[in-house]
C-alpha cells in the first residue's frame, strides 16, 4: 500500500468537494449550530462556570447531520455515475482507495474543527480555563469526527444513490450518538445499560469533554474506525469483483 496514492485521491475529493457549493453551507451550519447551542440553548454566560463542556457537548448532535453531509457522495455517487467501475480499474488497492477518501472527510472535519475555535478564544480571557482539558476536548472531538466519517464512509458504499447514504448514515449516527441517553430513559439494570451504552459513540466522547483521555475511549475510536473502514474495503471488493 503506497500512501501517496491516498494523498492523491484525497486531494482530488477535497478539489471536488469545494467546489461544491454544500461545502460551504456545512461550515457554516456547523459554526452558526455550535454557537447558537451554547450561546442561547445553554445559555453560557449566566452558568457562572468556566467550562466548555456545554460547547462540545453540541458536537455529538451536530456530527448527526454534518458527518452524512461530508461522506454521502463519497462512494455512492461514484456508484450512481458509473465512474466506480473507472475507479476500481486504476493502480489503486481497496485500501488507497478507502483511505483517500477517508483522508479528505477528515481534512473537512478538521478544517470545522479548526472554524469552531474562535469561539472558546473568544471566551477564555473571560475566565480561569484549563487549556489542557480544553486539548483534550477537541481530542475527543477529533477522534469522534474519525469514527463517525469511516462510518458514513461505509454506509455510503452501500447505498445506490446521495439521498440514501444521507439518510442511513443519520439513521445510524443518531442511534449510535444517543444510545446512552436511551439507555437511561429505559431504566435498564445499571450493567446491562452500561453494556449497551459502551457501544454508543458519545458514551465514549463523554470522558473526553471532561479533558480527560481515557486509554479506553481511545482504544475504542480507533478500533471502531479501523473496523469500519475494513468493512468498507470489503464492500469495494466486492463492487470490483460482482
Amino acid at each position: 500500500m503506497d500512501p501517496r496514492k491516498s494523498f492523491i485521491l484525497a486531494k482530488k475529493e477535497l478539489v471536488s468537494l469545494s467546489n461544491a457549493p454544500a461545502f460551504y453551507g456545512i461550515c457554516l451550519f456547523f459554526t452558526l449550530f455550535c454557537s447558537v447551542w451554547l450561546y442561547y440553548l445553554q445559555r453560557f454566560f449566566t452558568m457562572n462556570m468556566a467550562s466548555l463542556r456545554p460547547y462540545f457537548a453540541a458536537f455529538p448532535i451536530v456530527f448527526i447531520l454534518v458527518i452524512p453531509m461530508i461522506t454521502m457522495k463519497a462512494w455512492a455517487e461514484e456508484r450512481k455515475l458509473g465512474s466506480i467501475e473507472l475507479l476500481l480499474t486504476m493502480p489503486f488497492s481497496e485500501w488507497e482507495l478507502v483511505l483517500g477518501k477517508f483522508f479528505a472527510s477528515m481534512a473537512v472535519v478538521i478544517l470545522l474543527l479548526l472554524l469552531s475555535l474562535p469561539v472558546p478564544l473568544s471566551i477564555l480571557p473571560l475566565g480561569h480555563f484549563d487549556l489542557g482539558v480544553l486539548a483534550g476536548e477537541y481530542a475527543g472531538a477529533f477522534f469522534l469526527g474519525a469514527s463517525a466519517s469511516a462510518l458514513g464512509l461505509l454506509l455510503s458504499s452501500l447505498s445506490k444513490n446521495q439521498a440514501g447514504a444521507f439518510l442511513g448514515s443519520a439513521a445510524v449516527l443518531l442511534v449510535s450518538m444517543l444510545l446512552n441517553q436511551f439507555t437511561m430513559s429505559l431504566s435498564l439494570p445499571p450493567a446491562l445499560a452500561e453494556a449497551i451504552s459502551f457501544f454508543s459513540l458519545s458514551f465514549h466522547f463523554d470522558s473526553f469533554s471532561k479533558g480527560i483521555i481515557d486509554t479506553t475511549d481511545l482504544a475504542f475510536f480507533t478500533i471502531a474506525t479501523v473496523l469500519f473502514l475494513f468493512l468498507t474495503t470489503r464492500v469495494i471488493l466486492g463492487r470490483k469483483w460482482s
